[in-house]
């Protein structure tokens, strides 16, 4: 499958490591970034693995409440669940295959729990949460929330059958994502069968890079990726080929988006574009502007 083969392939400016880090109540993630020496990758502000995993009965762990404000939450499921509490009264379950949008905006405060099944009976959490920053005049939108379920997301197949893509959000080959973001961002899951080519375009002007899932995969003819390293595309070429280097299904996704190009204020919940729009955004929340769980469904 090489529908582009023309123009100029991009090549690897960096290869990431993925770091392993403790979350919420007590969750292990794989994060690539931020972490110490690379704060984000504009406009995206955050991408973290958690699982896969698989807990014993009475092990899964979740988030208590915390505030967001200023970008926007994608979140993946691949196996297991999660349910999901916010401060505008949304209640959702996601389950295998289901994709969450969550625009913080000028505040929201949320919870996740694993479904109560993993909970109490044990069993596979596996899934993807990425924060895509919002620019400065869209930093206090009204919150939303929106769950996309799996049977939502369009799914591209080769003619042979070998290529499978997941259009979480963006377009490929023809195929896109109802999912609408404020941020103009590409966010695919690729699934290559043994022996199984693709040639995927890029934006010269996006900042791209390849989060690798499962198997092994040859980039550009000339580098194999596999699990904890993530490349980072140089701004050079209007395309790449990914090959599978492994007898057995590869999976990675590619994540692609427009840098906004602004300053970023961060620290923890809160992304904004100044020091005192942070310190703005904090007394916000102490003063309960961001609003509050529901006790009674909690």
């Amino acid at each position: 499958m090489n529908r582009v083969s023309e123009g100029t392939r991009a090549s690897i400016h960096e290869i990431l490591p993925v770091v392993s880090v403790m979350e919420g109540e007590g969750f292990l993630v794989h994060r690539p970034f931020p972490r110490w020496g690379l704060s984000y990758i504009d406009p995206f502000l955050l991408l973290d693995e958690f699982g896969p995993v698989k807990f014993a009965p009475g092990e899964a762990k979740g988030t208590g409440a915390h505030p967001h404000k200023g970008f926007e939450i994608l979140s993946y499921i691949l196996k297991g669940g999660f349910c999901h509490q916010d401060s505008l009264g949304n209640l959702a379950v996601l389950n295998e295959g289901d994709v969450q949008l969550m625009t913080a905006g000028r505040g929201i405060v949320h919870k996740e729990q694993p479904i109560d099944e993993v909970k109490q009976n044990g069993g596979w959490m596996h899934g993807f949460q990425v924060w895509i920053n919002l620019p400065a005049q869209k930093k206090n939108l009204q919150p939303s929330y929106q769950d996309i379920r799996a049977a939502q997301i369009p799914v591209y197949v080769s003619a042979e059958g070998n290529v499978k893509i997941k259009v979480i959000v963006g377009e490929a080959f023809g195929v896109r994502s109802p999912i609408q973001m404020q941020t103009p961002i590409e966010y695919h899951h690729y699934f290559l069968k043994p022996n199984a080519q693709v040639t995927i375009p890029v934006k010269h002007t996006y900042n791209t890079f390849l989060y690798p899932v499962a198997g092994s995969f040859m980039l550009n003819d000339c580098e194999e990726i596999a699990r904890g390293a993530v490349p980072l595309l140089a701004k050079d070429g209007d395309h790449i080929t990914v090959g599978n280097a492994s007898n057995t299904l590869a999976e990675f996704i590619f994540f692609s988006g427009e840098p906004l190009g602004e300053s970023v204020a961060r620290y923890g919940p809160f992304v904004m574009n100044t020091e005192e729009e942070l310190h703005q955004a904090f007394r916000e929340y102490q003063c309960g502007a961001m609003g509050e769980l529901n006790d009674e469904v909690a």
